[in-house]
Protein backbone atom coordinates (compact mmCIF):
# COMPACT_ATOMS: atom_id res chain seq x y z
CA UNK A 1 0.00 0.00 0.00
CA UNK A 2 1.61 3.32 -1.04
CA UNK A 3 2.33 6.00 1.55
CA UNK A 4 1.49 9.64 0.86
CA UNK A 5 2.12 12.92 2.65
CA UNK A 6 -0.61 15.57 2.74
CA UNK A 7 -0.33 18.74 4.84
CA UNK A 8 2.58 17.19 6.73
CA UNK A 9 0.64 14.03 7.65
CA UNK A 10 1.97 10.72 6.32
CA UNK A 11 -0.33 7.72 5.92
CA UNK A 12 -1.19 4.80 3.64
CA UNK A 13 -3.44 5.35 0.65
CA UNK A 14 -5.11 2.63 -1.37
CA UNK A 15 -7.48 3.76 -4.15
CA UNK A 16 -11.15 3.00 -3.49
CA UNK A 17 -12.67 0.61 -6.00
CA UNK A 18 -16.24 0.04 -4.77
CA UNK A 19 -18.93 1.01 -2.25
CA UNK A 20 -18.08 4.70 -2.60
CA UNK A 21 -21.13 6.07 -0.78
CA UNK A 22 -20.80 3.63 2.13
CA UNK A 23 -17.09 4.36 2.48
CA UNK A 24 -17.68 8.10 2.32
CA UNK A 25 -20.15 7.76 5.20
CA UNK A 26 -17.50 5.81 7.14
CA UNK A 27 -14.93 8.54 6.49
CA UNK A 28 -17.39 11.19 7.66
CA UNK A 29 -17.98 9.17 10.83
CA UNK A 30 -14.20 8.87 11.32
CA UNK A 31 -13.82 12.65 11.08
CA UNK A 32 -16.56 13.18 13.65
CA UNK A 33 -15.08 10.52 15.96
CA UNK A 34 -11.63 12.11 15.70
CA UNK A 35 -12.94 15.58 16.50
CA UNK A 36 -14.93 14.23 19.46
CA UNK A 37 -11.57 13.37 21.04
CA UNK A 38 -11.02 17.11 21.48
CA UNK A 39 -14.48 17.59 23.01
CA UNK A 40 -16.37 18.74 19.93
CA UNK A 41 -19.98 17.79 19.32
CA UNK A 42 -21.65 17.03 16.00
CA UNK A 43 -23.17 20.53 16.11
CA UNK A 44 -19.61 21.93 15.87
CA UNK A 45 -18.72 19.84 12.80
CA UNK A 46 -19.83 19.95 9.16
CA UNK A 47 -18.85 17.23 6.69
CA UNK A 48 -21.20 17.31 3.70
CA UNK A 49 -21.53 14.19 1.56
CA UNK A 50 -22.15 14.07 -2.16
CA UNK A 51 -25.08 12.06 -3.53
CA UNK A 52 -22.70 10.15 -5.81
CA UNK A 53 -19.37 9.72 -4.02
CA UNK A 54 -17.75 8.21 -7.12
CA UNK A 55 -17.66 11.50 -9.04
CA UNK A 56 -14.73 13.89 -9.16
CA UNK A 57 -15.48 16.44 -6.47
CA UNK A 58 -13.54 18.05 -3.62
CA UNK A 59 -14.29 17.01 -0.05
CA UNK A 60 -14.02 19.14 3.06
CA UNK A 61 -14.60 19.24 6.78
CA UNK A 62 -15.32 22.36 8.75
CA UNK A 63 -15.43 22.65 12.52
CA UNK A 64 -15.41 25.26 15.27
CA UNK A 65 -12.77 24.88 17.95
CA UNK A 66 -11.56 27.26 20.61
CA UNK A 67 -13.39 30.18 18.99
CA UNK A 68 -11.94 29.53 15.51
CA UNK A 69 -13.46 28.27 12.29
CA UNK A 70 -11.20 25.46 11.13
CA UNK A 71 -11.36 23.98 7.65
CA UNK A 72 -9.59 21.43 5.51
CA UNK A 73 -10.40 20.42 1.94
CA UNK A 74 -8.92 18.00 -0.54
CA UNK A 75 -9.35 17.74 -4.29
CA UNK A 76 -6.29 15.68 -5.17
CA UNK A 77 -8.12 12.59 -6.42
CA UNK A 78 -10.72 11.70 -9.03
CA UNK A 79 -13.35 10.50 -6.58
CA UNK A 80 -15.12 12.37 -3.80
CA UNK A 81 -14.77 9.34 -1.49
CA UNK A 82 -10.97 9.31 -1.93
CA UNK A 83 -10.76 13.03 -1.20
CA UNK A 84 -12.87 12.54 1.94
CA UNK A 85 -10.54 9.71 2.98
CA UNK A 86 -7.60 12.14 2.78
CA UNK A 87 -9.52 14.71 4.86
CA UNK A 88 -10.30 12.07 7.49
CA UNK A 89 -6.68 10.89 7.73
CA UNK A 90 -5.26 14.42 8.01
CA UNK A 91 -7.80 15.40 10.69
CA UNK A 92 -7.13 12.15 12.57
CA UNK A 93 -3.36 12.71 12.37
CA UNK A 94 -3.48 16.22 13.83
CA UNK A 95 -6.13 15.45 16.47
CA UNK A 96 -3.94 12.56 17.65
CA UNK A 97 -0.90 14.85 17.69
CA UNK A 98 -2.85 17.42 19.73
CA UNK A 99 -4.17 14.77 22.14
CA UNK A 100 -0.64 13.39 22.66
CA UNK A 101 0.77 16.90 23.28
CA UNK A 102 2.97 16.64 20.17
CA UNK A 103 1.53 19.96 18.95
CA UNK A 104 -0.05 22.84 20.83
CA UNK A 105 -3.59 24.14 20.48
CA UNK A 106 -2.14 27.20 18.68
CA UNK A 107 -0.30 24.99 16.16
CA UNK A 108 -3.47 22.97 15.59
CA UNK A 109 -5.62 26.04 14.97
CA UNK A 110 -3.00 27.63 12.70
CA UNK A 111 -2.83 24.43 10.65
CA UNK A 112 -6.55 24.55 9.81
CA UNK A 113 -7.59 28.16 10.31
CA UNK A 114 -9.08 29.52 7.09
CA UNK A 115 -11.28 32.44 6.11
CA UNK A 116 -14.91 31.78 5.23
CA UNK A 117 -14.38 32.50 1.53
CA UNK A 118 -11.11 30.57 1.12
CA UNK A 119 -12.29 28.57 -1.91
CA UNK A 120 -13.18 31.79 -3.75
CA UNK A 121 -9.80 33.28 -2.80
CA UNK A 122 -7.97 30.18 -4.08
CA UNK A 123 -9.85 30.41 -7.37
CA UNK A 124 -8.87 34.08 -7.71
CA UNK A 125 -5.26 33.25 -6.78
CA UNK A 126 -5.08 30.66 -9.56
CA UNK A 127 -6.54 33.16 -12.00
CA UNK A 128 -4.00 35.82 -10.94
CA UNK A 129 -1.11 33.40 -11.43
CA UNK A 130 -2.49 32.27 -14.80
CA UNK A 131 -3.05 28.60 -14.01
CA UNK A 132 -6.23 26.59 -14.48
CA UNK A 133 -8.93 26.66 -11.79
CA UNK A 134 -8.25 23.06 -10.82
CA UNK A 135 -4.43 23.18 -11.02
CA UNK A 136 -2.76 21.23 -8.21
CA UNK A 137 0.70 21.04 -9.80
CA UNK A 138 3.09 22.94 -7.52
CA UNK A 139 5.75 22.99 -10.24
CA UNK A 140 3.42 24.79 -12.66
CA UNK A 141 2.26 27.21 -9.96
CA UNK A 142 5.87 27.96 -8.97
CA UNK A 143 6.89 28.59 -12.61
CA UNK A 144 4.04 31.03 -13.21
CA UNK A 145 4.75 32.73 -9.89
CA UNK A 146 8.46 33.24 -10.71
CA UNK A 147 7.71 34.74 -14.12
CA UNK A 148 5.13 37.17 -12.70
CA UNK A 149 7.21 38.00 -9.61
CA UNK A 150 10.18 38.94 -11.80
CA UNK A 151 8.00 40.99 -14.14
CA UNK A 152 6.29 42.99 -11.36
CA UNK A 153 9.16 43.19 -8.84
CA UNK A 154 9.50 46.82 -7.68
CA UNK A 155 13.14 46.94 -8.89
CA UNK A 156 12.19 46.04 -12.47
CA UNK A 157 11.26 48.63 -15.13
CA UNK A 158 7.60 47.47 -15.21
CA UNK A 159 7.58 46.95 -11.44
CA UNK A 160 4.40 47.41 -9.48
CA UNK A 161 4.56 46.93 -5.69
CA UNK A 162 0.83 46.27 -5.22
CA UNK A 163 0.72 43.71 -8.04
CA UNK A 164 3.91 42.09 -6.68
CA UNK A 165 2.33 41.78 -3.21
CA UNK A 166 -0.85 40.28 -4.68
CA UNK A 167 1.19 37.72 -6.63
CA UNK A 168 3.17 36.79 -3.50
CA UNK A 169 0.00 36.40 -1.44
CA UNK A 170 -1.63 34.27 -4.13
CA UNK A 171 1.42 32.02 -4.29
CA UNK A 172 1.57 31.64 -0.48
CA UNK A 173 -2.13 30.76 -0.33
CA UNK A 174 -1.82 28.04 -2.96
CA UNK A 175 1.38 26.66 -1.45
CA UNK A 176 -0.37 26.42 1.93
CA UNK A 177 -3.26 24.54 0.31
CA UNK A 178 -0.93 22.09 -1.43
CA UNK A 179 1.73 21.64 1.25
Amino acid sequence: MPRIIVKGAEFSFNPIRDSYNRRAQQFKNNIIASLRKINLTEDDIEVPLEINCRIKFPAFAEWYFDGYRLYFSCKLYDKFAENLYIVSKVVEYYVTALSNDEITVDEFTRKFSEKDDIEKQRKEARKLLGVSEDCLDTTEIDKKYKVLAMKYHPDMPDGNLEKFKAINNAHKMLKRELE
